[in-house]
């Protein structure tokens, strides 16, 4: 056969898709929209890599911490920068505080000049965010005006909160507890190289990846079949008038050709659109700019030629099992059972390329990216092979009921394969998504660690300025709406001799109540001083808690103090923040003034979480004492960055692909509506009920959807196993992620079959009967 007779009839099928009247036109732009929104998906995934990248060029370039030990002085090219991060209601808000030392002092990017004091320049999030309402309480900690906004070359989000204040003399703030540097340019690369990945990670990134695309390339193939059966009745037209069975089935290719390209026409659409709302979206704290999502045009050079001739191949796969021939089709006949060995073939595969790296996860394993890809596809893969043949076997042996489950029963019966079809999406993303979260579930020991804070006994922390009040700061927090209790506990390290000291001891201060946070007291007022006993380190410092020894300060400030006689045993316990202290209590009773003025204080806040923003109460209060302050609050459980990163990228990847299975399930349910409108309108010119006709339907639907479920529920935990294994851990099934995921996949099927319902009443008239 020659090209120009494939060309011949490829163009008769597009002239066909395209000049068929109101039908063509529908059904064409049925198929487009079914896979352009898998092909926006598509781009969108080639983009990735793209943002990735620039936000952390951003990031880069904005950069103003440098971990060289030279320090820079002072001259017309320095910027002094501190540190003035927050947090708002789980929100992030980045901060810094800048003052110029010199004409020449490099600029933040996306900032067009320094803010005076007591001005700032805000991102437009952090503008819209303080303009509102919810903003009240951030406009009383953020106590600057607003002089400008930050430009999107200073910012890695569109919804990101951020802000640049204007300071003055802030070096004397670097000198105490506040955090920044002085710099002489912004996007210092001095960090060194980040560290390597290990196995499992890289493991969890490509798995992720595979399962979010798969149930997008199912369902670009199912929106090619799209109104199969009438194409099949045109083409045995097409027979009747001389062509031969080889040319029919070009000419369908070519209808789908058309199809997918108008597919790409309009997913190159629906991208543009969601890329510029992507501005103004924000999923899970993460949120892009439109310029971010530029595609690599390798990638979409491969998705539009991948895409055409996916269509072209699964319309000629399709039409193997049907014989058309001038007088009809022969898919209206009972259809030729459906072999099993070849569909189980695919998972198989998939288990013997995954199986060579069972174990491997240990430190210093490595996963080939080739077999992890290829076998995860098949395995996903073997659930849209396996699902047509089990919903072919199960409505075979499905007895009598009533009407509306006779009618799904016996539509069932004779299509088969298409309601399988509808549903293999959302069969291949749940067992994905079932062995995602198993796969999650057995390492997040791995990256998840308890806390060593004890959040029973305070949930916050915040450090005291050395130049501030400590008894005035103290009372500022307790009277701080929502506080319940403040402890408040000063450290100095004190050595055995002037000078350079061999050895050193701790030395805490703190009111009966606080020390006995850090020590079991039998009995304690003001004045009496410790010897603590039981902690890690006491075999270092045993001697230098015994009364008469003189001990002293290191630093600038050399202050001497010596242990008193009257010094009194205490056993050690741990803290709030779960540290052992060793060393020497005091009461403030018993502490020199002398002593007092070389010491550190720390806050340990118990807040009352039943008062609605409590937490913002009391970083209202770190601002107003001191705008570089940042109060740290305590968690039960600490994540790896990287894996938590992982874990939002699944999240707003899944939330996508959902997004992306109920509009295409939608137009799927809506094609097959109109597919059998005159039917419908026959049987309720017959007489039928509307309920008995919708309760048919739902069942139809209901059925493949339990059959795909438990298949995918099956495959998800297969893999799930086999991947928990790859890294080496003992295989469990995580039940509730597996009837969580099951529940989302049939929720979505839900959704979209309320929503067809009202098209389906509306197609329920006997007026549907009439033709032209």
């Amino acid at each position: 056969m020659s090209a120009r007779q494939w060309a011949a009839d490829l163009s008769m099928g597009v002239r066909f898709a395209f000049a068929g009247g109101r039908e063509g036109w529908i059904r064409a732009l049925l198929t487009a929209v079914g896979v352009g929104l898998g092909v926006a998906l598509l781009l969108l995934t080639t983009a990735l890599p793209n943002a990735l990248a620039e936000r952390d060029r951003r990031e880069e370039a904005r950069s103003d911490h440098t971990f060289s030990q030279q320090e820079i002085p002072k001259a017309d090219d320095t910027l002094v920068i501190l540190d003035a991060d927050t947090t708002f209601r789980d929100q992030d808000v980045r901060g810094r505080v800048l003052e110029a030392e010199g004409p020449r002092a490099p600029l933040p990017p996306g900032v067009a000049r320094f803010p005076a004091a007591g001005e700032m320049v805000v991102s437009p999030a952090l503008k819209e965010l303080l303009a509102s309402d919810d903003g009240k309480l951030l406009r009383e900690r953020l106590d600057y005006r607003i002089a400008g906004t930050i430009g999107e070359q200073g910012l890695v989000g569109s919804r990101e909160l951020a802000y640049f204040a204007g300071g003055e003399e802030l070096m004397k703030r670097l000198e105490g507890l506040a955090s920044g540097a002085r710099i002489n340019s912004f996007g210092n690369d001095d960090l060194g190289s980040s560290d390597p990945w290990d196995p499992v990670l890289l493991l969890l990134v490509l798995v992720v990846f595979v399962v979010l695309l798969m149930p997008v390339a199912v369902f670009i193939a199912a929106a090619v079949r799209f109104g199969g059966e009438r194409r099949d009745r045109r083409l045995a037209a097409l027979r009747l008038v001389g062509s031969d069975s080889r040319m029919t089935r070009r000419i369908a290719a070519g209808e789908a050709l058309a199809g997918s390209v108008l597919g790409l026409v309009l997913g190159t659409g629906f991208f543009l659109l969601g890329r510029q709302l992507a501005a103004s979206a924000e999923v899970f704290h993460v949120s892009v700019f439109p310029s971010y999502l530029n595609p690599s045009p390798l990638l979409a050079g491969l998705v539009a030629v991948a895409v055409p001739t996916a269509a072209v191949l699964v319309t000629l796969l399709a039409l193997r099992g049907v014989v058309i021939e001038p007088l009809g089709v022969v898919r209206t006949a009972k259809p030729a059972r459906r072999r099993l060995w070849w569909r189980l073939m695919l998972p198989l595969g998939g288990l013997a390329m995954l199986y060579p790296m069972v174990g491997q996860g240990d430190d210093g394993g490595t996963f080939n990216q080739y077999l992890v890809v290829g076998g995860v596809m098949l395995l996903l893969v073997g659930v849209t092979a396996l699902l047509p043949w089990i919903v072919e076997r199960v409505v075979a042996r499905l007895g009598s009921g009533g009407i509306a489950w006779q009618l799904a029963v016996r539509r069932l019966q004779l299509s088969s394969g298409a309601a399988a079809r509808m549903v293999n999406g959302i069969a291949v993303a749940v067992a994905g998504a079932i062995a995602l979260q198993m796969l999650f579930a057995g390492v997040e020991g791995n990256y998840t660690t308890a806390s060593q804070y004890d959040v029973s006994r305070a949930q916050m922390s915040v450090d005291v300025s050395d130049s501030a009040d400590t008894a005035s700061t103290i009372r500022e927090y307790r009277d701080t709406e929502g506080v319940r209790k403040v402890t408040a506990l000063s450290d100095v390290h004190l050595g055995d001799r002037r000078g350079a000291a061999d050895s050193f001891v701790q030395l805490t201060v703190g009111d009966c109540a606080a020390l006995r946070e850090v020590a079991t007291l039998h009995s304690c007022r003001d004045g009496d001083v410790f010897a603590v006993r039981g902690s890690e380190y006491d075999s270092e410092s045993d001697h230098l808690t015994e009364p008469g020894t003189t001990l002293w300060t290191d630093g600038d400030r050399r202050v001497s103090w010596t242990v008193p006689k009257d010094i009194r045993q205490a056993q050690s316990r741990e803290d709030p923040t779960g540290y052992e202290r060793g060393g020497i209590l005091l009461t403030p009773g018993a502490l020199p003034e002398k002593l007092a003025a070389v010491t550190s204080t720390s806050l340990f806040l118990s807040v009352d979480r039943s008062v609605p923003d409590a937490y913002e109460y009391v970083r209202n209060t770190a601002a107003r004492l001191d705008p570089t302050a940042q109060p740290m609050t305590w968690n039960s459980i600490e994540r790896n960055e990287r894996y938590a990163t992982i874990r939002t990228g699944l999240s707003v990847g899944a939330a996508c692909v959902l997004a992306l299975i109920g509009a295409s399930l939608l137009v799927s349910q809506l094609e097959q509506l109109r597919e059998r409108r005159k039917l419908l309108s026959s049987l309720v010119a017959f007489g039928t009920r509307r309920r008995t006709l919708s309760l048919s339907v739902l069942w139809q639907t209901a059925i493949p959807i339990g059959l795909g479920l438990l298949l995918a529920a099956t495959v998800g935990m297969a893999l799930g196993a086999v991947l928990l294994r790859m890294t080496n851990l003992s295989v469990r099934v995580d039940w509730p992620s597996v009837l969580s995921m099951t529940g989302i996949g049939a929720g979505v099927v839900l959704v979209v079959t309320l929503l067809s319902l009202p098209p389906l009443l509306k197609m329920m008239r006997p007026d549907g009967l009439r033709t032209e």
